[in-house]
């Protein structure tokens, strides 16, 4: 049984003023304006540049495996097309996409264009090279089950239980869900709500693997959504694979904060 031991007044205010210190600096080192957001209209890759492409339905899943530089581009096919989004490391699929701590190392809910994604294991699992919105969601996560494995109630939850099996995976894999094209916002009291103004219908965003991952997708309405109820299932998603690319030295999402130099620096010793 753990005993409490009582703490003085003074020992939690000097803890307090660490963490603020220790915040200061982080918040100092970040980039004092991230990039503007990427154009609306996202350019055509070269044809040499595609690896493939998906169509994924409104209410379905899709799965996929990236090797290390590989991009992975997301274009929301109109209003409704918000995509929650899981990540593995290929090689040890115990390392997995760890929303807390990339948010708590940058400082951020915001996560756009210059922004990267963290494991749990301290390493980065994807930068976020493009982005036209910067409206995607960390915190709440996507639609639950609520009539489970039904036709005609389909949801981010089994969407993502049966994208874990093709993986070779089941829910107990299953980190808290990244979903894109989701302007979830925090107002004055702490409520959440959705401000549909930050979104255009086309928007796109980019991601490029840190290393080989296994991904998966679910087209599904966002649970604050408020047209969901009326207009059904989201219009169709395109997902396209490109080849990787050069990488600059000074690239943005590699060195944004200090935090994200330290996770290359464990990706580079793994």
């Amino acid at each position: 049984m753990l005993k409490h031991i009582p703490r003085s007044a003074e020992a939690i205010a000097a803890d307090r003023a660490r963490y603020e210190a220790h915040q200061k600096r982080g918040l100092e080192f970040a980039p004092k304006a991230l990039p503007e957001p990427s154009p609306r209209t996202a350019p055509a890759p070269a044809p040499q540049e595609v690896i493939g492409t998906e169509t994924v339905p409104g209410g379905w899943y899709h799965v996929l495996k990236l090797a290390q530089g590989e991009r992975l581009r997301i274009a929301a096919g109109g209003p409704g097309s918000s995509v929650s989004l899981a990540a593995w490391a290929a090689a040890d699929s115990s390392e997995r996409m760890n929303l807390p701590d990339t948010v708590k190392l940058q400082w951020t809910t915001e996560l756009r264009r210059g922004r990267v994604v963290f494991s749990d294991m301290g390493r980065v699992l994807f930068s976020i090279t493009e982005d036209s919105s910067g409206a995607h969601d960390v915190l709440t996560g996507g639609s639950p089950a609520r009539a489970p494995f039904t036709p005609g109630a389909r949801n981010t939850r089994e969407n993502m239980v049966i994208a874990a099996a093709k993986l070779g995976l089941d829910k107990r894999d299953l980190p808290a869900l990244l979903t894109f094209f989701a302007p979830v916002r925090v107002d004055a009291g702490g409520g959440f709500f959705w401000n549909p103004a930050l979104l255009a219908g086309d928007d796109w965003v980019e991601l490029r693997a840190e290393m080989d991952l296994l991904v998966a997708l679910s087209n599904t309405r966002h649970p604050l959504d408020p047209s969901g109820p009326t207009t059904g299932e989201g219009p169709a998603i395109t997902v396209t694979r490109l080849a990787a690319a050069p990488i600059a030295q000074d690239d943005l999402c590699r060195t944004a904060t200090a935090e994200a130099v330290r996770g290359f620096e464990n990706n580079a010793r793994a």
